[in-house]
């Protein structure tokens, strides 16, 4: 290179710098400039590219040194983000039987948030939330529910617990615009792209996950998912003998027994036109150690699986699931701002070893429009059937209840938590007949509304309308049918 096309090459790149660490407008400038040197012939497209890559690593480099001056937090630390959300919520349960009282409550839920980014792409991220506390038999704490961070206003106005909701670190070894790899371990936000009739919206699980992406091209992408997650750690052989008299023969539950889950998701998303989305997967799960998991040793909210004497589960769970969804965008709609998303979805989920009968749930639905910018909205309407046996009843979502009068739901002991005194709920203590209840073996519609005042805050309102599958509710009323109603203001930050 000579001279001249030196000292333009060396100006350009000052500029571009300058650019780079500047306004939109003057980074824009910068590029102007290299393309123009490009026409002209004076610099290579190859350089063009040498000089941006260089200056980014130099503005990199001094945003850091500024960040650190700034923070006092360490140079490897390249930026950090406070986020946080709360919700106050109005929600009533009621049932068309006679024997169930409806009941009203007040609550809200707080969550807040930090991520922090280091350099060699290393994340870590630490979330605070309110929520009830959950109890053991004997009134042992064990921590916030799992599946709400919802608290209750009650107790003549007591101060509120606040739990760990989310602690985790994250490293991504590969990024590129092809392909990106990255690992998670602790209590994370769950990376399966599954809807609450396998995973309640709000179980944030505890283990290990990988996630990979690979961009095929401009349209088309396929995305990996695995995780191994922890549902409970035996410290030594626990001696269950259920809720009845004592007549039940004691189990043991083995000490090296720790159950688990694991499982793995493809999805194939494609972006066909501006206005086109259609995304196409499969997943599948495996719960293992189910003979260490019992009604009366982890604290559940939730009912519907078939169960032994002992509260343990009957049948294995390791459930195959297919899902499938496409939007189509219009230009305009009538009292929407910008496109109209309208998108149609649906899974299917079969357990093969539980009885044909019971093993199976399906869901199809449509959802309208898109909430989350100021004037904006979205309707969704879904129909589920989720089978007794088809999934863990413990991890789906618990708002999708039947009302049950006595302590059995199905054939033995299918949807019971208990067997001879009645049902039991989340402390393991035995509860007035005539019980409200979540988990699976429920079918029945969901509306969802949505519409956002601002960017920060939204109006949701949420109805359930259910009845048991298998329902052998005892009485002159062998009603299950239920209403479950929510109405939530939410603000984020």
């Amino acid at each position: 290179m000579n001279q001249k096309c030196t000292t333009w090459t060396a100006l350009a790149a000052s500029i571009f710098a300058g650019g780079a660490l500047a306004t939109n407008s003057q980074g824009q400038t910068s590029d102007t400039l290299l393309n123009a040197l490009i026409k002209k012939g004076i610099i290579t497209e190859q350089e063009a590219k040498d000089i941006k890559a260089e200056a980014n690593k130099d503005s990199q480099t001094q945003f850091n040194q500024s960040f650190t001056a700034k923070t006092g937090m360490a140079s490897w630390i390249n930026n950090y983000k406070l986020y946080g959300d709360f919700r106050g919520r109005f929600e009533e349960n009621y049932a068309d039987n006679a024997g169930y009282n409806a009941r009203e409550r007040y609550r809200y839920r707080l969550r807040l948030g930090l991520n922090v980014s280091m350099m060699d792409n290393l994340d870590i991220g630490l979330r605070l939330a309110s929520g009830n506390p959950q109890t053991k038999t004997g009134g042992a704490l064990v921590g916030g529910q799992s599946i709400t961070a919802n608290q209750d206003l009650n107790s003549l106005e007591t101060r509120k617990f606040i739990w760990i909701d989310a602690a985790y670190g994250k490293w991504t070894p590969i990024k590129n615009n092809d392909f990106t790899l990255s690992a998670t371990i602790g209590k994370m936000d769950n990376p399966f792209q599954l809807s609450n009739m396998i995973w309640d919206y709000d179980i944030n699980p505890e283990g290990g996950a990988l996630q990979a992406v690979y961009n095929i091209n401009d349209q088309h992408a396929l995305k990996g998912i695995g995780g191994i997650y922890i549902l409970d750690e035996v410290k030594a052989g626990s001696l269950v003998t259920g809720s009845g008299t004592g007549s039940l023969t004691p189990t043991t539950i083995h000490a090296g027994h720790d159950p688990y889950v694991y499982g793995g998701q493809l999805l194939f998303e494609s972006k066909w036109t501006p206005k086109i989305d259609t995304s196409l997967g499969v997943a599948a799960f495996n719960i293992v150690h189910k003979d260490s998991l019992s009604a009366f040793v982890q604290p559940s909210y939730n009912v519907g699986n078939t169960r032994t004497a002992n509260g343990f589960l009957t049948y294995s769970m390791n459930p195959i699931i297919g899902t499938a969804s496409a939007t189509y965008k219009l230009a305009t709609f009538p009292g929407y701002t910008g496109q109209f998303p309208i998108k149609l979805a649906g899974e299917y989920m079969d357990n093969p070893p539980a009885p044909s009968k019971q093993n199976k749930a399906w869901r199809a639905g449509v959802t309208f429009g898109k909430a989350g910018r100021k004037n904006t909205w979205e309707i969704a309407y879904r129909y589920q059937r989720l089978e007794a046996d088809a999934w863990y009843d413990a991890l789906v979502d618990d708002d999708n209840g039947a009302f049950y009068t006595a302590g059995t739901a199905g054939p033995g002991s299918s949807g019971n938590r208990a067997l001879n005194s009645g049902l039991v709920n989340q402390a393991n203590a035995a509860i007035p007949v005539g019980a409200w209840l979540g988990g699976t073996n429920v079918k029945g519609h969901q509306v969802v509304a949505t519409y956002s005042f601002t960017d920060s805050l939204n109006f949701t309102f949420i109805y359930y309308r259910n009845e048991a599958i298998i329902n052998e509710n005892v009485g002159i009323d062998k009603r299950s049918d239920v209403g479950h109603f929510m109405a939530d203001l939410n603000w984020k930050f």
